[in-house]
């Protein structure tokens, strides 16, 4: 009898753990999608002259609440995700690394004074500094335009279609944000403000 208990209690935990080990059933939560992320320079130095294309750099700090918002809200969104990984090469930098950044030839040091990279403040172009800071800036690093502050997806479907699509070479920002409609977003988010030199 203790036996035939025993092989009715192994048949049943290895049926129980096969039937656990299936995959999930269709509409399950497959592996969350998330934008390709550089993380140094260097690496994105060398990936602009195997195949160059547009860039956007996330500038953040390790104690920039806002920042944190925006990888949570905005960063998420599944179509943003595909339109930069498709389209731009995307960078985190933390403003406050004291690394030495190598970028086209020029060494950036960290600058105690504005607590800030001296990389960032060479793309800053002399603008005032905040954060979260949006760089973006075309094919072989042609001219960078920061766009401050956090962003929703809406304002930044705006900004990375506007680069992404070419639009600055045949209209003004201002009135591309005006008669932009969303496809990315509920719809319900405030116009973005125009990025400083369009």
């Amino acid at each position: 009898m203790k036996r035939a208990l025993l092989f009715v209690f192994a048949i049943y935990a290895t049926a129980a753990t096969a039937f656990a080990k299936k995959d999930p059933p269709p509409g399950g939560n497959p592996e969350k999608e998330e934008i390709h992320w550089i993380s140094s320079i260097d690496e994105l130095q060398r990936k602009m002259q195997q195949a160059p294309k547009k860039v956007i750099i996330d500038v953040y700090t390790s104690w920039c609440g806002w920042c944190k918002k925006m990888d949570a809200d905005t960063y998420t969104n599944p179509s943003l995700i595909k339109y930069v990984n498709n389209n731009y090469y995307a960078v985190k930098f933390d403003a406050e690394t004291r690394d030495t950044i190598h970028f086209q030839g020029k060494d950036f040091y960290f600058a105690p004074q504005y607590k800030t990279n001296g990389f960032i403040l060479e793309m800053m172009k002399g603008q005032q500094l905040s954060y979260p800071q949006t760089i973006f800036m075309l094919e072989n690093f042609q001219s960078p335009t920061p766009i401050p502050g956090y962003r929703t997806v809406k304002e930044m479907e705006t900004f990375l279609t506007y680069f992404g699509d070419n639009v600055f070479r045949r209209q003004p920002f201002d009135k591309y944000s005006q008669g932009f409609t969303s496809h990315w977003s509920n719809g319900n988010e405030k116009a973005p403000t125009p990025p400083p030199g369009h």
